[in-house]
C-alpha cells in the first residue's frame, strides 16, 4: 500500500492511499476486513488504476496507520475525516466484513455522501447473535484459548484457518502469496498498540431497507455458515440489490481470488473490462 496521505484524527494518523483519475465518477473507497488491512484490496486497486479514482485506508490498529494515543473513536467518523480531508463529496463504498459494517453505518449516517455500496460478507451493527455450528465454535474456542495464553502466532494461524480457508475447508486450502499476506496483515493487527474504545454506531440491522442504493452483495459459499445465511437474508430484504455467491471462496474473496472478485466489480459496472 503506497501511502499518499496521513489524515490526522484524535489519537491517530490514518494511512490512506488515494489515486485520483479524471473520469468524473465518484471514487471507489475500499474498506478492509478486521483480519486484514488496506492490502486486502491490492488486486482491486490495480484493476481500478487508469479507470477511475480509488482510495483505501488502514483503520486504527491496522496496517500503517499510526496510533498515537488510545482514544474513543467511531469508524464512521474516521472515514468522514478522510473524505473531508480529500475533498470528496461522494464515494462508492466497497467494504468486506468489518469494512462492510463501516460502509453500512456510514451510508445510514451520511447517505448524501454515498453513491452506492458493495458489501462483501458484511458484519452488520445490531445483527442477531448467531448460533455457531460445531466447527466454527471449536475454532472460536481454540482462538480464545490461544489469546488467553498470549500465543499470537497460534491465534494468527487459527484465524487464517477460519477466515481465509473457511471453517469446513482443509487448513491450507489457500496457500502461497495470499496466505503469506493474510498472516502479515493479521499479525500486524494482533500486535498493534491499543487504539482505544470503539464507539458503536446505532443498530443498522433493523434499518437495512433505508440504505441508499444501489446495493450489491458478495459472499463465498465456504464462508462461516451464519454469514452465508445473513447475506442471503439481506438479499431477500433488499430486493433491488444485486447478489453474487462465489463458489469455492470463503470470507476474503478479493484476497484469495482477486481476478474473480474484479470480474464481479466489472459485472456490477464499477470497472470496465
Amino acid at each position: 500500500m503506497q501511502i499518499t496521505h496521513w489524515i490526522p484524527v484524535d489519537g491517530a494518523e490514518l494511512a490512506v492511499e488515494y489515486r485520483p483519475h479524471a473520469d468524473g465518477r465518484p471514487p471507489l473507497a475500499f474498506l478492509h476486513a478486521g483480519v486484514s488491512d488496506g492490502r486486502l484490496w491490492d488486486g482491486a486497486m490495480a484493476a481500478a488504476a487508469g479507470q477511475r479514482s480509488a482510495l483505501r485506508m488502514d483503520r486504527r490498529g491496522f496496517g500503517q496507520t499510526c496510533v498515537l494515543a488510545a482514544r474513543p473513536h467511531a469508524m464512521a467518523a474516521d472515514l468522514l475525516a478522510v473524505l473531508d480531508a480529500l475533498a470528496l463529496p461522494h464515494v462508492e463504498l466497497v467494504g468486506c466484513s468489518q469494512g462492510g459494517r463501516l460502509a453500512i453505518d456510514f451510508a445510514l449516517a451520511h447517505p448524501d455522501r454515498v453513491a452506492g455500496l458493495t458489501l462483501v460478507a458484511p458484519a452488520v451493527t445490531g445483527a442477531p447473535t448467531p448460533d455457531l455450528d460445531a466447527q466454527v465454535q471449536g475454532l472460536a474456542d481454540a482462538i480464545e484459548a490461544a489469546e488467553q495464553a498470549g500465543d499470537l502466532d497460534e491465534v494468527n494461524r487459527l484465524e487464517a484457518r477460519l477466515w481465509l480457508d473457511g471453517p469446513a475447508a482443509p487448513e491450507g486450502r489457500v496457500a502461497g502469496a495470499a496466505r503469506a499476506l493474510f498472516l502479515d496483515m493479521n499479525g500486524r493487527a494482533l500486535r498493534s498498540p491499543l487504539a482505544g474504545d470503539l464507539v458503536d454506531a446505532p443498530p443498522a440491522w433493523p434499518r437495512l431497507e433505508a440504505l441508499p442504493g444501489p446495493v450489491r452483495l458478495v459472499w463465498g459459499d465456504l464462508d462461516l455458515p451464519h454469514l452465508v445465511e445473513r447475506c442471503e437474508q439481506m438479499a431477500q430484504r433488499l430486493p433491488g440489490a444485486q447478489a453474487w455467491r462465489l463458489r469455492g471462496a470463503a470470507h476474503l474473496p478479493s484476497l484469495e481470488a482477486p481476478q474473480r472478485f474484479n470480474d464481479v466489480l466489472r459485472e456490477a459496472g464499477l470497472l470496465t473490462a
